[in-house]
């Protein structure tokens, strides 16, 4: 890669590194060593293709895309082989002393949803993408988004129940 592509890409990851960190950390629940590794993981890709302009006309769209992807092969894989267990002492990357109630309770619900819906969830709420943009990038038709972003929302809802009202009075 040339020195100047090198130069700009540098520039683009820096300005983009901490917004990725937040999506990642929502799709993976607040696990933040995982956030962390989809992140280099995007932008490792993202490096591939700096040089391919035709690829990159939005590279901050791309990024979001190349996250989410990288996010459902992550989970496509640990399916297969690990097992979760919900008896863990704390959730990962749980701060009890930095971090609301609120923020918590919405991790935790945000963690037992698929993965799916997880992605559904952040990019139409978190990152404000229309149901067509996040049907793009989750390769799925427009319908499919519509019935996961109905299913996740009851979901949480059902999850949340009352107590969210609660938690964001405090």
């Amino acid at each position: 890669m040339r020195r100047s592509q090198e130069n700009a890409f540098r520039e683009f990851a820096a300005v983009r590194m901490g917004h990725l960190f937040r999506s990642a950390c929502l799709l993976t629940s607040g696990d933040t060593h995982l956030a962390e590794d989809l992140v280099q993981e995007t932008l490792g890709r993202m490096y591939v293709v700096w040089g391919r302009s035709s690829k990159l006309g939005n590279p901050a769209a791309y990024a979001q895309t190349v996250l989410v992807r990288v996010f459902l092969a992550h989970q496509r894989k640990r399916s297969a082989g690990e097992r979760p267990s919900d008896d863990l002492p704390e959730g990962p990357g749980a701060s009890p002393q930095g971090d609301s109630p609120l923020r918590l309770t919405l991790l935790d619900a945000l963690r037992k949803l698929p993965a799916k819906d997880r992605a559904v969830v952040v990019l139409r709420y978190w990152e404000d993408r229309s149901v067509a943009e996040t049907a793009d990038v989750l390769d799925v038709s427009s319908a499919a988004v519509r019935t996961r972003s109905t299913r996740a929302l009851a979901r949480l809802r059902a999850l949340l129940g009352d107590s969210i009202g609660e938690l964001s009075t405090h």
